[in-house]
């Protein structure tokens, strides 16, 4: 608000106030001149009074713009000009290139439309014959393909049979392990059975004990050949053992880093296991020249000589001994045992960890007494205290019982049963039921006199589908896989049926009632089978339970 003079008279003025409304929008430029003298530019002024509002009629107004279509019109000249000419006086234009056309014969829009139609039938028969010849190339394609792959499936099952028959020739050839003299041991029962049948069907009287008696002395000479086989194999693996746990004494300490590096560091007690892991292969090596013999000794008595003890003592003097009788030129098999002798001296030195720090988390005796107390069980068989671990219970079994040694024992004695084949069955099952990750328990209680008992008393040792017999070929998956495995809960069948039977959503529209039946009768006699083992029994009633009140 401003207070401007206005002249009312000659020399009158009066004051009035003038108010100043300042618009929300910009006035237009209405142009202007400047001053050439000053520069100042002077601009037109405009005045606008404010708009008249329009009353409000209650509706909601909306505006609407319109567009023309912006049309152009351009001429165009064709490529070619042509252009025609007729005969006239005074002019001839040939008729030499000229054409005769003449009108065709009419036809309806009927008859148009049903020569299409023909046209068309005729593409579709050229068509339907194109694609059939296609559609079954395909599938003589697709037919050819899967015979080649049946075959190669088939030829990779002979392929896997053979390898497996030949790995266990070869184990029975040149046993090594205790799975091996086991399968040894099976053989021999089987073909004792198989005389003793021979010899009651063909003899009687005293030619019948005659054979016997041959075929007794003969089992013997059998049994003692084993018997040479067994004490070489142990020998073999008692040195492969030690240098395994030497091995073990001197790797050095290795970590993951984050970006997925090993990362390995030595410590002092690792180069120090190292160091005794070369001396002991030194002197463990036969057929080596008597300097280096000689070098090799006095290396291992620079060594053992850093401590002083009555082992130690006995190591030293040893040395001394072989070194003098080297000299003398004593023949090297009879330093056999006085070589052993520093060997078995060397290796019970190294076992000690106050000389080898390393080796006190392998061995399998604590160092302190008082650990033997708390987790040690009597075997009365074999009369020895040992760990938990060297203990196998069955399911049948209410106390600790003999230990593994001595089962092993009586079964080469007595049974002789092979427990390879369960073994690969287990281990099979147990490897499926960790890729699961749902924490299943029971399949890990299972041992294999009681996967023995579960194949050859409930299953019969044949799969439910096809009846093979072929323990190779067999394996346990779960007959519910939305439950863990359980003796109750389980079916046996070839590879191929159980990658078919666990892709089975719904088993009560896939399998028919009678089967369905049969498989339950076999699931309750592995239920009063199993349910003498407590930790079997508590989750057979919480299943139990959990299936009554659902």
């Amino acid at each position: 608000i401003l207070e401007l003079p206005f002249l009312t008279g000659l020399d009158s003025f009066q004051d009035v106030l003038v108010k100043i409304e300042r618009p929300s929008y910009n006035k237009p430029f209405l142009g202007g001149f400047r001053n050439v003298s000053t520069g100042v530019e002077f601009h037109n002024a405009g005045s606008q009074t404010k708009p008249k509002k329009r009353p409000d009629k209650g509706i909601q107004l909306f505006c609407k713009a319109t567009q023309t279509v912006m049309e152009k019109n351009k001429p165009q000249q064709t490529r070619n000009t042509t252009s025609t000419q007729m005969t006239k006086i005074g002019l001839y234009v040939s008729n030499m290139t000229d054409k005769l056309i003449t009108p065709g014969k009419y036809f309806t829009a009927e008859e148009y439309h049903k020569r299409r139609l023909e046209a068309v039938i005729v593409l579709q028969k050229y068509f339907r014959r194109w694609y059939a010849v296609n559609l079954v190339q395909n599938l003589k394609e697709q037919r050819r393909l899967r015979l080649e792959l049946e075959a190669q499936e088939e030829l990779q099952k002979k392929k896997e049979k053979e390898d497996k028959l030949r790995r266990e020739y070869e184990k029975k050839l040149n046993p090594k392990t205790k799975e091996d003299f086991e399968l040894l041991y099976h053989d021999l029962e089987l073909w004792m059975q198989e005389e003793t049948e021979r010899i009651n069907r063909t003899f009687t009287g005293a030619e019948r004990k005659a054979a016997l008696c041959a075929l007794l002395e003969e089992e013997t000479q059998l049994i003692a050949c084993i018997g040479m086989h067994k004490l070489d194999a142990n020998l073999e693996n008692q040195q492969k053992s030690i240098l395994h746990l030497l091995g073990k004494c001197a790797q050095p300490k290795r970590w993951k880093a984050y970006d997925g590096r090993i990362t390995e560091m030595d410590t002092k007690d690792n180069l120090r296991g190292k160091e005794l892991l070369e001396i002991y292969q030194s002197i463990s090596t036969k057929d080596i020249p008597k300097d280096e013999r000689t070098s090799v000794l006095l290396t291992l008595k620079c060594t053992v000589e850093e401590h002083e003890c009555t082992l130690t003592e006995e190591i030293v003097a040893l040395i001394d001994r072989e070194v003098d009788l080297m000299s003398r030129g004593v023949k090297e098999c009879n330093l056999e045992g006085l070589r052993k002798r520093i060997c078995t001296l060397f290796l019970q030195y190294i076992k000690i960890p106050e000389f080898n720090p390393r080796v006190a988390g392998f061995v399998k005796v604590p160092q302190d007494p008082l650990k033997l107390y708390k987790n040690v069980y009597f075997c009365p068989s074999c009369e020895k205290y040992l760990a938990p671990t060297e203990f196998l219970i069955p399911a049948n079994s209410h106390t600790i019982g003999r230990c593994r040694s001595c089962y092993r024992l009586d079964n080469e004695a007595r049974k002789r049963e092979a427990y390879f084949k369960y073994r690969l069955i287990l281990e099979n099952l147990r490897k499926s039921e960790a890729d699961y990750q749902d924490d299943s328990k029971i399949v890990f209680l299972v041992q294999l006199p009681d996967l023995q008992y579960l194949i050859e008393k409930v299953w019969n040792c044949q799969s439910a589908l096809s009846a093979c017999s072929d323990l190779y070929d067999l394996v346990m998956v779960r007959w519910d896989k939305q439950r863990e495995w359980s003796p109750w809960n389980t079916i046996l069948l070839t590879k191929e049926e159980a990658d078919a039977h666990l892709k089975i959503c719904n088993l009560q529209k896939t399998y028919e009632g009678p089967f369905i039946y049969r498989i339950e009768q076999k699931h309750i006699r592995a239920k009063n089978y199993f349910s003498q083992i407590p930790a079997m029994s508590s989750v057979l009633h919480r299943g139990n339970n959990q299936a009554n009140a659902n």
